[in-house]
This record gives structure tokens, sequence and C-alpha cells, in this order.
């Protein structure tokens, strides 16, 4: 009898594997939205991708890959099959790109299939909210056979993808904070409105002073590690524009003009903002290709010894770390909420359905916490932007991981280009200008409503 009851309950987990996303939710877990539910799983493949990725690269588990059947070229083989990639040189570095590769093949499939998805009666609603054993399985075929790409010219181009695909998802991130920003100097001050205002104005005070020491004392570090007196001119530019588009934002945010038409903007969302385009600015001069003004920079050769002179730094520098840290929060964001402004849901595609708010009084009649579709009427989230955004996740991660460094045509070197300063330090000064277009939008365009 426990054997049965064993094998019926088996089989109910496979069920739910191949069905739809309320059967994942177990007893304990609070009743969600099914498209909740839908973009967290998604995000869970994301990160799955991204934990292998990370494990492949470090060095010690990078040094046993080309143990892999049928991966090398020359190595074990796999159903007769042999490998294509050279296992002399950048190994863990070649499996993250393919790794990336995969996920970004992955999530643009499903971009493909869900465009134009406007309610969960849509037959391939049912493919985005279910069947997750079989995406699974999906992924990982495309894994297996990302692996089996020659070397040839596979790097240098991915290369590039994954440059632009991740000067796309910085852009996102900045979308992303300026709402964050904006939402919470609405809280606290609504919050002052209605109760202790000396508390909550000193909270706002505190904070916002938190965030501009952060960014002077990174300024400072930034002179003092990455320029010198008689050279480093590009960084020392870098730097300074940075520094004075940011106390530029900062005025503005400030004026009369911009706090009649924009009463809860001010010096927090200019101080958030401040502090991440100095993290942009220092990530983007540790990719500078000049050791003399770059104290982070390694180049390695093919057999993973640093070349460049001085002390021996570790390959995941500490702009990657915070980047990867960056990502999850960002990631997780856009998974399980819109934006409190219109405005930012329209640009993000993410408006909720009418249906998102009225379905959840249904979903407790029978004392059974589950998923309950809020999509019947409309989807709360455009399905194939949401897909296009993992997507440039997976090649941001794939760029971050890598530390942006790009081998050389013949695989002996592996160093730091230019490209990657300018779209780094490009995608600040573009979130530097959405931001002000934030501010000086109601001014500009007043018969519209930015509330």
């Amino acid at each position: 009898m426990g054997a049965c009851l064993g094998v019926c309950s088996l089989l109910s987990c496979v069920s739910c594997l191949c069905g739809s996303a309320p059967c994942l939710l177990c007893g304990c877990c609070p009743s969600t939205r099914n498209s909740t539910i839908s973009r967290l799983i998604f995000t869970f493949f994301l990160f799955l991708g991204t934990l292998v990725s990370i494990i492949m690269i470090i060095p010690g588990v990078e040094n046993h890959l080309y143990k892999l059947p049928g991966f090398c070229k020359g190595g074990s083989q796999i159903l007769g099959v042999e490998g294509y990639a050279s296992c002399n040189s950048f190994l863990g570095h070649k499996s993250v790109y393919r790794m990336g590769f995969a996920m970004a093949a992955f999530f643009f499939l499903f971009a493909l299939i869900m465009i134009c998805v406007r309610s969960s009666k849509d037959p391939r609603a049912a493919i985005q909210n279910g069947f997750w054993f079989f995406k699974f399985l999906i992924l990982i075929g495309i894994t297996v056979g990302a692996f089996y790409i020659p070397d040839g010219s596979f790097t240098s181009v991915w290369f590039y993808f994954g440059v632009v695909g991740s000067f796309f998802f910085i852009l996102i991130q900045l979308i992303l904070l300026i709402d964050f920003a904006h939402s919470w100097s609405q809280i606290w001050l609504r919050n002052a409105d209605e109760g202790n205002a000396k508390g909550w104005y000193a909270g706002l005070f505190f904070v916002t002073f938190i965030f501009y020491a952060a960014s002077i004392t990174a300024v400072v570090l930034l002179y003092v590690y990455y320029t010198k007196h008689d050279g480093c001119t590009e960084n020392k530019v870098l730097i300074s524009l940075n520094l004075i588009f940011c106390v530029i934002i900062s005025v503005v945010s400030i004026l009369p003009k911009i706090q009649d038409a924009q009463p809860h903007s001010g010096l927090l969302q200019a101080s958030l903002i401040t502090l991440y385009t100095m993290f942009i600015t220092w990530s983007a001069l540790a990719n500078v290709p000049n050791k003399s003004c770059n104290p982070t920079l390694l180049v390695r050769n093919s057999t993973a010894t640093p070349v460049a002179e001085g002390h021996v730094t570790m390959w995941w520098d500490a702009p990657s770390i915070v980047g990867l840290i960056i990502f999850v929060l960002c990631t997780l964001f856009i998974s399980i909420r819109s934006s409190d402004h219109a405005q930012v849901n329209k640009m993000m595609l993410t408006e909720e359905g009418p249906g998102a708010a009225g379905s959840g009084g249904t979903s407790l009649e029978d004392g059974v916490h589950r998923a309950y579709d809020n999509e019947q009427d409309n989807v709360s989230y455009n399905y194939s932007f949401f897909h296009l955004c993992l997507l440039l996740a997976s090649l941001y991660i794939m760029m971050t991981l890598t530390n942006w460094y790009r081998p050389d045509e013949h695989f002996q070197t592996m160093s730091s280009p230019w490209t990657a300063v300018w779209v780094k330090i490009s995608s600040s000064w573009a979130g530097l200008l959405l931001y002000l277009w934030t501010l000086v939008a109601p001014l500009v365009l007043p018969d519209r409503d930015f509330s």
C-alpha cells in the first residue's frame, strides 16, 4: 500500500511538471498570481544557467572541463561524436560563452513563440505557464548542442552580441533603478505627510547623505587608483565628465520649476542615480587596457598565467562581483512586481490586466493555497518582452563573468578591449539622460500626464 501511495505521489509530481504553474505551489506557500509564478520559474532557469557558468569558470573546475566526453577536439567521444572546441586555451571562457548562447537561444525561442499573446485564453499561454519539465529538457538540449559549436570565429562574433545585449540590459537596470528611486521617495514623503514628519524627513536626509558620501568617496578613489599626474588622460576625462553630469542632475532635481511640476522629485533619487553612475564608471575603468592606468587589469595567456606586471589579481574583479549582485536584484525585480508608475509600465510592457486585482478573492475559497489565473482578460506582462529581458540578462551575465575580456585571434592571450569601456560609459550617459528626461518631461510636454 505504501509503495502504491508513493507511486501515485510521484505521478502527481510528474503531472505538475508537465502541467501549469499552479501545481508547483505547495500548501505552505501563499496564494500567488499565475503570472508571477511563471516569471519566477523562468528566472530560476536563468539563475541555474548562471550558477553553471560560475562553476565552469572557477579555475579548479576549468582545468577538468577537458574531461567532458565529446567536448574537446581530439578528446574522448560520446556516441562516436568528437568535439570541436580546442581545450588548450581558455576552456572556462569558452564554456561560459556557450552557456550564455544556450540561455539566449532558449529565451529567444520563447520570445518568438509568445508574440502577441493577449490573454490566458490563447493556447500559447498554457505553454508559457506550464510544461516546465519539457522546457527544462529543451534548455538542456540547447546547452548540450551549444558545446558542439566549433571554435572558429564563434567567440569573437558572440562577443559583440554580448556587448550589444549588455548595453541594453544596463539601460533596463537604470530604468528599474529610476523607478525604484521615485517609488521610494514617494512612499517616504507620503508617510511624512501622514504621520511622524520629522522622523521620515530625517530618514530621507540620512539615506541621501550616505549615497552622496559613498559617491564622493568613489570619485576620490577613482582619481587615486585609476589616474596619474602625467598620464591617463582618458580616465581623468571620463571620471570628470560623469562627476559633472551627476552634479547637473542633482541641481536640476531641486530647481523650483521641477519641484512644482514633480513635488516628489528630489535629492534621494539623484543621489542613488549618482552612486550607480559611479559604479558604472568604476566598472568601465576596470576594463581600460592600460596597466599603468588600471591596477586591476589582468592579461592572461593560454596557460592561465598572468602576464601583467606586478601582483597577481583575481580573475573575478570587484566590479564583476558587484555587477553580479545588481544583476540578481534587477532580474528578481522584473519577475515579481510591476511598477507603481504607469509610464514605466508602458515602457517595460508590464501593465497589470484588469483581472489581476479581482481574482485574488476566489483563490482561498476552499482553504487551499494555490496560484490563480489573473490573465483571463489581459496578460499582466508582455510575454515576449519578458523573455527578451531574460535574453539580454543572459548576455550581460556572460560578459560579467568573463570580465568583458576577449581572446586574440589565435586564443593565446586574453585582454580587455576599449569596446567594453565605451559601452559601459555610453550606457551611463544614456541613463543620466533618461533620468534628466524624467525630470524635465512635465515641463517640456505640459499636456501629457506624467503622474
